[in-house]
């Protein structure tokens, strides 16, 4: 009976917990991270973040400035490196206009609530705005690298792409890098400067990132996909992960067909990298 009894009570120990993940010392840790979700990562064939980060040369310790960072895909990845290494995630997020505009605020309130209350693992990520009339996204000269991920068609909507621009090259130190991931027009067509489709024209960008002072440094084509042939019934938005089904406003369609385009995958992206000049 002892031993059964024995066996009965190591039958009833609770299980050990799970350890904690350790702070990710490197970019590919990072990427790996237990706290990132299973959606995201099934994002990362597309985005490539381990490689875009590498090419744009995020380093340990930096001062790095997220714009429009949105729900934090990619601040998921960045926060816990830059915590972890002693260096600092500046999140330049949504403007905030009218106090009607809920669906940027709880963005934005959403946002604050993960990345700016000090959790584990991101530790406290300092949040400021970017917009029509927002002031430095970061204290001036103090930043290694800025990123402008998939933005650029928001901003050219808006009217405000050449303020990004000139925003963070303010922000950026002598010798500072902005990383540009975006959805990527077909060369040689006229550009649209609204980027209805959400499509942009590289050589465009390009000009705006020299008029603004910075250097092209490097292209890269990680986030190429030559499967997009970019006539899309809903522009960008068509393909995974958006997959719109109807005109913007309008309630989804059921009975729109998916498959061709879930088949492309995400869209063709160019991948850039621009440098403050010292």
């Amino acid at each position: 009976m002892a031993v059964l009894g024995g066996a009965a009570l190591a039958g009833c120990r609770p299980a050990p917990k799970a350890a904690k993940a350790a702070p990710p010392k490197t970019i590919a840790e990072a990427v790996a991270g237990p706290w990132r979700s299973a959606a995201d990562k099934a994002r990362d064939p597309w985005r490539h973040p381990l490689e875009s980060l590498t090419f744009w040369g995020l380093k340990p310790g930096a001062t790095v400035v997220e714009f429009w960072p949105g729900a934090g895909w990619y601040s998921e990845i960045l926060a816990p490196f830059l915590d972890a290494t002693g260096g600092e995630l500046y999140a330049a997020h949504l403007q905030l206009g009218e106090p009607g505009d809920l669906s940027a605020q709880q963005v934005v309130e959403a946002y604050r609530a993960k990345y700016a209350a000090g959790r584990k693992p991101y530790g406290k990520v300092e949040v400021t705005a970017f917009g029509p009339t927002s002031g430095p996204v970061a204290p001036a000269g103090s930043a290694d690298l800025a990123l402008f991920l998939r933005n650029l068609h928001n901003w050219m909507a808006a009217g405000i792409a050449e303020k990004a621009f000139r925003d963070a090259f303010l922000a950026l130190k002598p010798g500072g890098v902005l990383g540009v991931e975006e959805h990527r027009a077909a060369p040689g067509g006229v550009p649209d400067l609204l980027a209805q489709d959400g499509y942009v024209d590289q050589a465009y960008v390009t000009r705006l990132g020299q008029e603004a002072g910075f250097a092209l440094a490097a292209t890269s084509e990680l986030n190429a996909n030559p499967k997009d042939t970019r006539d899309h019934p809903f522009g960008v938005w068509t393909l995974p992960p958006v997959r719109r089904s109807s005109p913007r406003g309008e309630a989804f369609d059921p009975s729109f067909d998916h498959r061709k385009y879930d088949a492309i995958g995400e869209s063709d992206r160019m991948t850039l990298k621009f440098v403050k000049p010292a």
